[in-house]
């Protein structure tokens, strides 16, 4: 019996021996992963040089102005190149049945006149006392455009005295390339600016082509029609035509004012949404582009306010006499770091330790991890390893787990 008793025993692995391995694994890990987020967490902040922070008289004196992102109709269109042209059946001439001379002129060129406005009176070279006088009127409403008599000229029935057109609408006509013009179906929309009213657009609407194509440059008139409201497009006004020629619908687009850089980094000024009047330099990436808008595949989402009026400007506004940590300080109401990131204990540890002049270099060397910690976290990663080995080592069937002691009792028995 004495023999059975002292011989070695192998007990079982229970779950009151496994518990504390698994506690130790579980904050292992997280201690692990919040060492991991220490040292990670400085490399995905934000760049403070990209960051611009004005005062109010910067902003003002930059006059910047921003548009908020959104999803929008994105137009893929052609430049042309064309002119304003009067339509034909509005232009009219006033001119007498008789022959005579100009005793009355009521209107000079550049005054606009309605249908059935007296606008000249002439005398009859028929006898009498006074000789017949007839009145002239005006046969549209519209824009007296030529005068081509005095008062007191005589005049003839074949001779117009005066011409009027019709502004109310007019033809807009672009020189488009021959293989360009076979993809613009009837009621194809262009976007029209005349360099005399920079800042008006019009909206023009394919009415046709013109009858025969010019054989040197390749291109063909085409024709649109557009409304001239106040009748401030005039004849003969050079024109830039963007034609639709394809219509997308929800693309993320901007203001072309608003894309800044090359072509190959391109890259806007985001307004930021807490900190006034602090503008964020951010990386784009740009689709395709139109006269007016870019469209935008990565880098921004719609709600953004990009800088569209004074965003070259801000490329050169950098060392504003505002900085990123006192615009922060302001706005949130407590102190941040000179980088803009939160006060963290362990950076506030490391600006007393600077202060006194002891561990700013080990600061610098360590990235603003103390040594404690460091070591702390060295530690529970061994413990880590430790752990996943003992976890893999294989469990003792219970068959096995049966001592010697008890195997020679049975056999006794």
């Amino acid at each position: 019996m004495n023999a059975i008793l002292s011989l070695p025993t192998r007990l079982p692995r229970s779950r009151f021996t496994e518990r504390p391995i698994r506690c130790l694994t579980l904050l292992a890990n997280v201690f692990f992963l919040n060492l991991c987020g220490s040292l990670i967490s400085p490399l995905i902040a934000a760049d403070p040089g990209n960051i611009i922070v004005l005062d109010e008289a910067g902003v003002n004196n930059l006059r910047i102005e921003t548009v908020e992102v959104e999803e929008t109709a994105f137009e893929a269109t052609i430049f042309s190149l064309g002119r304003i042209e009067v339509i034909p059946p509005n232009v009219a001439a006033v001119s007498s049945r008789i022959s005579g001379r100009v005793v009355d002129l009521l209107v000079s060129s550049g005054d606009t006149v309605k249908a059935g406005d007296e606008v000249a009176k002439i005398e009859s070279r028929q006898p009498g006392d006074p000789p017949p006088v007839i009145s002239l009127k005006a046969p549209l409403g519209g824009l007296v455009t030529h005068v081509d008599v005095r008062l007191g000229d005589p005049v003839d029935p074949e001779k117009p005295l005066l011409e009027i057109t019709n502004l109310d609408e007019v033809y807009a006509i672009a020189r488009v390339p021959e293989h360009q013009a076979g993809m613009m179906p009837p009621a194809t929309k262009a976007h029209i600016k005349v360099a005399a009213l920079p800042k008006e657009e019009f909206e023009g609407e394919l009415l046709r082509f013109g009858t025969s194509a010019d054989k040197e440059s390749g291109t063909i008139d085409a024709i649109f029609r557009l409304k001239n409201p106040g009748g401030l497009l005039r004849a003969e006004m050079r024109a830039e035509f963007s034609i639709v020629m394809s219509r997308r619908e929800n693309v993320v687009s901007i203001p072309r004012a608003a894309l800044q850089g090359e072509a190959s980094n391109r890259f806007v000024y985001v307004k930021d949404f807490d900190l006034p009047n602090a503008f964020v330099k951010t990386q784009v990436q740009v689709g395709e582009m139109n006269d007016r808008f870019a469209e935008i595949t990565s880098g921004l989402f719609p709600a953004d306010e990009v800088v569209t009026r004074g965003a070259y400007s801000l490329s050169f506004a950098g060392a504003s006499s505002v900085s990123l940590k006192e615009a922060l300080d302001a706005a949130h109401g407590h102190e941040h770091a000179a980088d803009g990131s939160e006060m963290t204990p362990e950076k506030l540890a490391e600006m007393e330790a600077a202060k006194g002049g002891e561990g700013s270099e080990h600061g610098h060397e360590e990235g603003g991890v103390s040594t404690l910690w460091k070591y702390a976290s060295i530690a529970l990663f061994v413990l880590l390893v430790i752990s996943l080995i003992t976890k893999r080592r294989p469990a003792v069937p219970e068959e096995e787990t049966t001592t010697p002691a008890e195997t020679l009792t049975k056999e006794a028995h």
